[in-house]
Parts: C-alpha cells; structure tokens; sequence
C-alpha cells in the first residue's frame, strides 16, 4: 500500500513538473518506490542477450586500458548496431520512468568514448587513411535518425513543443521531415541558426505569427490560407531547400500530394528539389482538398528570379498520401531510426508509443485499424471499375486508400496525453494561452522519450561529429598546400562525383602521397562529400 501510494504521488509530480530536470528527479523517486531502479542496475531479462553485451563491454574497456589499439579497432570492426543483441527492445525503456538498463547504457557509452579515443591524435599506430575509412564504413553501417513530424492543423504546436526540448537536449536529428502543419514547424527550425531556444519557441511569438493576437479578427474563426501564408513570412526566411541547408546544414524534407489522380507524391528537400522555394512548398503540403486551395510551386531559376516550378501541376496535404516518408528518407539519407512527433487526429486513438508497445485495448484498436484497412482495401478493388467513371470518386477513393495504409509510427513514436480532439478546433485560430499549452503538451510529452532517444542516437551522432572533424582537418591542410603551392589544384565533385587531390611536388625534396577514398556520396550530406587521406613526406 505504501509503494502505491508513493508511487502515485511521485505520477503527480511527472505529470506536474515545470522542467525536465523535476521530471527526471521524480521518475527517478518513483523508480525508487516501485522498485525500478533495481531493476535497472540488474543486467538480467529476457528482453536482450545482456550476457553478449557485458562480455563485449569488459573487452571493450579492457583493450582501452591497455591502448591495444589495434585490437580495439578489430573489435569495433566487427560491428556497430543500433539494436546490438536486442538492446534496443522498446519494452526496456518503459519498465523503469527514469531510463533503460544500466549495462546498456555503460555499453553505448563506452563504444562512444572508444570511438574517440580511436579518432584522437594520440592514437599514432593508426593511420589517419584507415581511421577515416573506418569511421566512413562505420556511419554508413549504423545509419543515422531522422525526425518526422505528422500532418497536424493547428496541434503542429504539440510539434514545436518536441522540437523544442530535443533542440535543449542537443538530440534533434539533422535529418527532418513534415507534412501539412508538421512541414511548417520543419522549416521554421531548418531555416534558421538557433541560438536561444527559449526566445525562438516562445508561445506568444508564435501565436502572434498566426494572427491570435488580433482582436479585430474573430478567434472561432478558421485558419485561411493568407493567415498561413502571412505566418510563413514571420516565421520562414524565404530561401530554396538548397540555400536552407547551405545556412544550416539542416536537411528539411517536405510532402506533396499531387492534385491529379494519375501523378504521385513527391518529398522536397535540398537533393530532389534544390531550387524549389520552402515557403510554396509548406503551403501545398498545408493545402487541404476542399478547405484551401491547391498550390503551384515555384522555383529559383538560372537568373536569380522566381518562376514556376512545373507550372502545369498543382500540390496539396503531404500528410494525404506521405505523412512519414521513412522508405524515401532511407533511400536519400541512409536513415534506419525514426523519431516520429505525431498529431495526426484520425489516427491518434489507434497508436500506442511504440509499435511493439501496446497493452490489451490498444491491441485490439490495432487489429480494429487492420481489417478496416483489409476491407477497404478489397472494396476498392470490387468497386474499382464503376469508381474509375467518376472523377470524384476516384479522387475520393485514392485519397481514402492513402490514408489508410500508411504507417503512423516510427522507432520511437512521441504522442499527446490528449489522443481525442475535436475536429472543429483543428483549423481554428488558437489564442496564446491554447498555443503555450499544446507547446507545454508537447514537452512533456518527449520528457519520457529523452533517455531513450540519447541512448539511440549518442553513437550515430559520435560518428557524424567525428567525420566532420575529419573532414575539417583534410580541407583545412588541402586549402593550405593550396595556398602555398600553385602547382595544387582541388577538385571538387558535384552530385555523385569522386573528389579527389592532384598535386605536384610542394617543394624540392619533398613529394605528396596522395590516397583517394573513393566514396559515391552527394553533396547534400553534410559529412560524406569528402573522402581524402594524404601525407608529405621527404622523396628521400
């Protein structure tokens, strides 16, 4: 009785806590009264193979004692998983509030510290050729996050609120996709450099952006689209995908559904559509059918000037037919891990936090959703003749049959406490003190999710930062031979081009031992577009 009741009155604090910081000390008391935090220091259960992962821990940690740095690096070589021997279950970050295992945590923090400690200067057994091949082989077999914001109408405040405590975390993946209300809040932080988060993502600001704080317009009133638009503005710098990721280095991706029934979904972002300008993009991706109208892009063109960009098609809601682009993001990116911020109303009753974590009643809401989609599927089919007549049926269906078979959910998937909203509020104006608590919501709805994503993506982002720092150090020593040297020339690639260094003798005595790491790798990845190891030595 003294556990539950401890217990309940710790759920109290969570569920009223300010900051993530008195969060996190009363899931960690409740942890205590539950027992949890037994749990967590235990390394046995049956959800992970916990003895493979202490065994390569103790070796990992033993070999960097002993700087037996080719051993480490065999042992590392043998492989980095995101999901090494189970450990990332999402059933081992839901029995304990304050976070998983203790003995996984140790481990990604270990691999990380010897991912480091291999990158570092003092490791001088090791050429910098093999290091950076490693490290490029390694990024490229782990994968890296990318974070997908759902379709939403006015809840895309529920998004800023995740946004902006992954920002305060330091956990926001570079890699983000949104559609309708999600693409807005993906191009205001991909579009400009963040320095004081709290100013950027204050609710009155942002509210004031969508016009709440006018008082000569009626708040019962629905959102139009000069009131998008006229957010965009405030909020939006207007610049291309291209001039976007070149500010920030930040890969924004945005759906598109096609108005035209025989055309497909498109995803923009710096790669597929460079030239294409964000603001016209997050308007079609908000351009619900029937409640505004669809959109014509526009583009950048050779001269500096806006034009239209395929002036004979028009775009509506992204969320209608790509709501989470996760198979086009794997393709571009190389993403295999997915934070999904998700407000989608028709399908929030249906979800739980993560796919595998579900109790009974969302079970059985689950099995609800896939014979609906299984009959609705097999009604098309039947009826697909007589609906082909009708061009508004066949709009109608597609529309209907995009919807239903998507997937909603992602790796980890962060949800409203609130799963019921009511519809008719979707598309109003929202007055500041409703923006400030869904952008609360929001927060505290990724306050549980924090540890686990840290846990998720520490070695994926230790392996970006590690290659930037490569690659800094290749162009920082190339722009130097360069500058000292006429006789070097630096030729670098465009879209899947070899980059490479060609060079003659810097001075008398001397010549350049030049190595190409051929890498078939495009521009847009920050942290793949160049692959070059070289060193002077005496020809002597």
């Amino acid at each position: 009785m003294i556990t539950i009741l401890g217990s309940k009155k710790y759920e109290r604090s969570m569920n009223n806590a300010e900051t993530y910081e008195e969060w996190l000390e009363a899931a960690t008391n409740h942890d205590k009264a539950t027992g949890a935090h037994r749990w967590r220091v235990m390394d046995q259960t049956r959800r992970y193979d916990y003895v493979s992962i202490r065994i390569r821990l103790d070796r990992l940690r033993a070999m960097r004692a002993r700087h037996d740095n080719r051993g480490l690096l065999f042992t590392l070589n043998e492989g980095i998983h995101g999901n090494m021997a189970g450990m990332g279950h999402p059933r081992l970050y839901t029995k304990a509030k304050s976070g998983t295992k203790t003995l996984i945590v140790d481990y990604v923090e270990e691999i990380v510290d010897s991912l480091r400690y291999l990158a570092s200067q003092t490791v001088t057994d090791i050429s910098f050729e093999e290091k950076i091949e490693f490290f490029r082989r390694a990024q490229h077999c782990f994968g890296c996050s990318a974070l997908m914001l759902s379709g939403s109408g006015s809840l895309a405040y529920f998004h800023m609120g995740v946004v902006k405590t992954l920002l305060a975390h330091d956990l926001l993946p570079d890699i983000v996709s949104g559609s309708s209300g999600g693409s807005m809040v993906g191009a205001f932080i991909a579009t400009q450099n963040i320095s004081d988060v709290e100013t950027m993502f204050d609710p009155e600001n942002i509210a004031e952006a969508f016009g709440a704080n006018d008082f000569n317009r009626d708040q019962t009133q629905n959102l139009r689209a000069d009131d998008l638009y006229d957010a965009l503005e405030k909020l939006v710098p207007d610049l291309t995908f291209e001039e976007a990721f070149d500010l920030t280095g930040r890969k924004l991706n945005v759906s598109v559904a096609p108005l035209e029934t025989m055309q497909t979904s498109r995803l923009l972002n710096a790669i597929t559509s460079p030239n294409v300008y964000i603001r016209e993009a997050v308007m079609a991706s908000c351009a619900i059918p029937g409640i505004f109208p669809p959109v014509t892009l526009s583009a950048k063109n050779d001269h500096g000037e806006r034009q239209a960009y395929l002036p004979s098609r028009q775009w509506v809601d992204g969320s209608v037919s790509d709501d989470l682009p996760a198979k086009r993001l794997a393709r571009l990116y190389g993403a295999n891990h997915y934070i999904v911020s998700q407000t989608n109303p028709h399908v929030l009753p249906f979800l739980s936090g993560e796919r595998s974590d579900a109790g009974p009643l969302r079970q059985m809401a689950r099995a609800s959703m896939e014979t609906l989609r299984t009959w609705m599927n097999a009604s098309a089919e039947i009826a697909r003749k007589p609906i082909a007549r009708s061009q508004m049926l066949s709009r109608l269906s597609g529309l209907a049959l995009s919807i239903i078979n998507q997937e909603y959910q992602g790796d980890i998937t962060i949800l409203p406490a609130q799963r019921f909203m009511n519809p008719l509020k979707l598309l109003k104006l929202r007055e500041p003190e409703d923006v400030q608590r869904l952008m609360r919501m929001g927060e505290r709805s990724t306050w549980p999710k924090l540890e686990m994503i840290r846990t998720q993506t520490e070695i994926g982002a230790a392996l970006g930062e590690i290659l930037n720092e490569f690659e800094e150090e290749v162009l920082d020593t190339a722009n130097e031979i360069a500058r000292q040297s006429a006789g070097y020339l630096f030729v670098g690639g465009s879209l899947y081009a070899r980059i490479d260094l060609c060079a003659r003798a810097p001075s008398p005595g001397q010549r350049l031992r030049c190595s190409v790491i051929h890498f078939i790798g495009n521009p847009h990845y920050r942290g793949h577009q160049i692959r070059i190891a070289f060193q002077i030595r005496n020809s002597q």
